[in-house]
């Protein structure tokens, strides 16, 4: 389970576990809407167990943060919340997408595994417990990864989000928890809605959480709720 403690009740400085990391070129130069740069968070337990592989978890923002400030990736969801904690059970990667689509396109899913191939090759990472999640531009992101490439992750939680609910049966093996508000009027909840019940239909494995009175901010609330983690840490695919 994470241990969410807040850090200003301790001595350690857990800012100094996230930080600015960047793609070798010749990685770089293969993606098509991603900078360069992104942030990893690694826990303590990486750097005190050589010999442990960590789960690893893929975060994705929301639309106002596309660009090539990588300091935007930490205004919400996951990223600042990493500041505050004493450890989490995770290594975490968080991306950014730049702008050269339509912000429900601005995450393209081969950009996703590019950056997932390298971290698997350069850092301890189980590949059997590999999550994705992200907010909003980044909830209809993770949606799109799951269409392509849904047998590299381990479970999922799109948050605000939405998709074509034709990518239903490509996904419909897989461990995903989807969250939105009822009066968001940014993304409707009927984009989750639509997606959830296309992935039932398929026989798939899908919880849905609705937030009532709450609007386009459903991942403040998802984000610091340690039962989220909990259920990652209880998915793993076969190897």
């Amino acid at each position: 389970m994470p241990d969410i403690t807040r850090a200003e009740e301790h001595s350690t400085t857990p800012a100094s576990r996230q930080t600015v990391q960047t793609l070798p070129e010749k990685v770089a130069e293969k993606t098509d809407n991603l900078n360069d740069q992104f942030w990893l968070y690694l826990p303590k337990r990486y750097h005190e167990a050589e010999d442990v592989k960590l789960p690893l978890i893929i975060y994705l923002h929301g639309s106002s943060r596309r660009g090539r400030d990588v300091e935007q990736v930490k205004a919400n969801g996951i990223p600042p919340l990493l500041d505050g904690m004493e450890d989490f059970d995770f290594i975490v990667a968080s991306p950014q997408a730049l702008a050269n689509y339509r912000w429900q396109e601005c995450w393209q899913p081969d950009d996703l595994i590019l950056l997932l191939d390298h971290l698997l090759a350069n850092y301890r990472i189980d590949p059997a417990r590999v999550y994705l999640t992200g907010l909003s531009m980044g909830g209809y992101g993770t949606w799109a990864c799951l269409s392509k490439h849904a047998d590299r992750f381990a479970a999922a939680i799109p948050i605000c989000g939405g998709g074509d609910p034709a990518w239903a049966p490509a996904m419909k093996g897989l461990p995903i928890w989807a969250f939105h508000g009822e009066d968001d009027y940014v993304v409707p909840i009927a984009r989750s809605e639509e997606m959830v019940e296309a992935v039932k239909e398929a026989g798939g494995k899908v919880k849905f959480t609705r937030y009532p009175d709450t609007g386009h901010d459903s991942f403040t609330q998802t984000y610091a709720n340690p039962e989220i983690f909990r259920w990652l840490l209880q998915q793993s695919r076969e190897k």
